[in-house]
């Protein structure tokens, strides 16, 4: 079983060190690192559609795309910085995979009965500088959520759960929507302004859904530190 802290989990916590983490290889890590994933996928096929409400306009992905950071950040409450990397890294790598299956479908020779190619390359084309936006702001993005968290947690210990979850979305989120703006921005001709609104409505509404969440990110906290043996045994 992976110690994901480098301690035993039944060495007491003024003997090691300031914070508690549970170990991985639980019965609830696995399901938790599917989920993020599998959001983050979801997501970034949302993001091929550009959806306007009012004055504002985004991209479908920002529908799910903050519940990642939620994801992420149980992970790295529960689990810590090792665990979390863990998680980012496969998410990482499963966006990789997902681009290039879909870019291998897009130029394999279709059937003499499709007619539906240009329909497919309009909306699941693998259009590399949105690729590389996407999943760079992300590897960065969730990164720096997952660390600012951990070493929140490190000082203040069981305590202000809620200055550790916005401290580290405030973080990870501007990085992440920094990072996707600036590449985006380069590959398609942005002029400054369209970036700035781009950057600025897209941090504001992820750290605003985040926001909303808070309850909810405090009760699957509590429900998942309280069914994992280690995570009990440590407190």
């Amino acid at each position: 079983m992976d110690n994901n802290h480098e301690r035993s989990p039944a060495l007491s916590q003024s003997s090691v060190g300031p914070a508690h983490f549970a170990v991985t290889g639980t019965s609830l890590y696995p399901y938790i690192i599917a989920i993020f994933v599998a959001l983050l996928l979801l997501s970034n096929i949302g993001a091929t559609k550009f959806i306007a409400v009012g004055p504002l306009t985004f991209d479908g992905g920002a529908i799910l795309f903050p519940l990642t950071y939620v994801i992420g950040d149980i992970l790295s409450e529960v689990y810590g910085l090792k665990a979390a990397r863990k998680a980012i890294v496969l998410g990482f790598a499963m966006s990789i995979l997902a681009a290039v299956t879909l870019w291998l479908i897009q130029i394999a020779p279709g059937a003499d009965f499709w007619e539906n190619q240009e329909a497919y390359e309009s909306v699941l084309g693998f259009v590399p500088a949105i690729v590389l936006a996407s999943i760079f702001g992300f590897l960065v993005g969730q990164y720096l959520n997952a660390y600012v968290l951990v070493r929140i947690k490190e000082r203040t210990k069981e305590r202000l759960l809620w200055v550790r979850l916005m401290s580290s979305t405030v973080v990870g989120e501007f990085a992440d929507t920094f990072v996707f703006c600036t590449i985006y921005g380069i590959a398609f001709g942005l002029t400054l302004g369209d970036f700035w609104n781009y950057l600025i409505v897209g941090f504001t509404y992820k750290v605003a859904v985040e926001a909303l969440l808070l309850p909810v990110t405090y009760r699957v906290i509590r429900w998942v530190k309280r069914r994992e043996p280690t995570y009990a045994l440590a407190s």
